[in-house]
């Protein structure tokens, strides 16, 4: 199959995951895909999969400085960047009382810090070409909560805010911003991804036992296909209006549904106390 306009992709995270399986598809399309990648091991790999459209970045996402040059010499290789993809990124577990400071620093540095720089190293290129799409996998978590993983889910609902708001300042450049929030695939997110605070409060047993007992039963059984993940991230940057954001799974959106369910119910309930608090006419 080969794309009818190749794009250049700019994709980080492609070792493994919904990275790995998002430029697959991409190149699977006929379209050039540059790839951050960690080791150079990684980058052979993948630049194997398609010697003369695979551009491996040897690049730690987390480095701004290192990100403008970087960026620049992939353009040189590649050609200028259509779309970005914003997908390198980790879940860290741990309940807050004992979980660090730099669990948090750490979290944010990967989760929203280094997407904002990879953003501001493509976008001067995109306003003045007029076009560009930008896409950040966020997550489910952007939206809901689980217990836990407070600061996964606080990181990804940070990149959801940059998104929407980037999205309404560079609208009139022909630019187009999603947010892409993927529920349960089968990927190692789960697994040897995560980080995890060893636990040391019994009293929070009650609350953490039944959910990572969950999360380690479903881990290599998550009923997302990367592969059909990646087919919606090309129809996404092919559409002409695409969404703000955009939920995938079924798990994805029965639990947002749930929760935007429970938030109209709550503010209802309260909504005469929210009026109260303005000057009398």
């Amino acid at each position: 199959m080969t794309a009818a306009d190749p794009k250049t992709f700019l994709i980080t995270g492609v070792s493994s995951g919904l990275g790995r399986a998002f430029a697959d598809g991409a190149l699977g399309a006929g379209h050039r895909v540059v790839g951050t990648v960690r080791r150079a091991a990684d980058a052979d790999a993948f630049r194997a999969l398609a010697p003369d459209r695979a551009f491996p970045l040897t690049l730690d996402v987390t480095d701004a400085a290192a990100i403008p040059p970087a960026v620049a010499d992939a353009e040189r290789r590649a050609g200028p960047v259509d779309v970005l993809v914003n997908n390198a990124g980790y879940g860290h577990e741990g309940v807050l009382e004992v979980s660090s400071m730099d669990d948090l620093r750490r979290q944010f540095a990967v989760n929203v810090f280094a997407p904002v720089a990879m953003i501001q190293a493509v976008l001067p290129g995109m306003r003045e070409r007029r076009r560009g799409r930008i896409v950040n996998v966020t997550s489910m978590g952007g939206f809901i909560t689980m217990p836990g993983i407070g600061f996964y889910c606080g990181s990804k609902f940070a990149l959801e805010g940059i998104s929407e708001a980037l999205g309404k300042e560079v609208a009139g450049f022909g630019i187009h911003v999603t947010a892409l929030a993927p529920g349960q695939f089968r990927t190692d997110w789960a697994g040897r991804s995560m980080a995890r605070t060893p636990r040391s409060i019994a009293d929070y047993d009650a609350v953490m036992d039944p959910v990572r007992a969950a999360r380690q039963a479903k881990s290599g059984h998550q009923p997302g296909d990367p592969a059909k993940a990646a087919q919606a991230l090309l129809a996404l940057v092919e559409a002409e209006n695409p969404p703000v954001r955009l939920f995938l799974g079924r798990d994805a959106l029965d639990l947002v549904e749930a929760k935007l369910d429970g938030m109209r119910t709550e503010m209802g309930a309260w909504a005469a106390l929210s009026r109260s608090t303005g000057f009398a006419a």
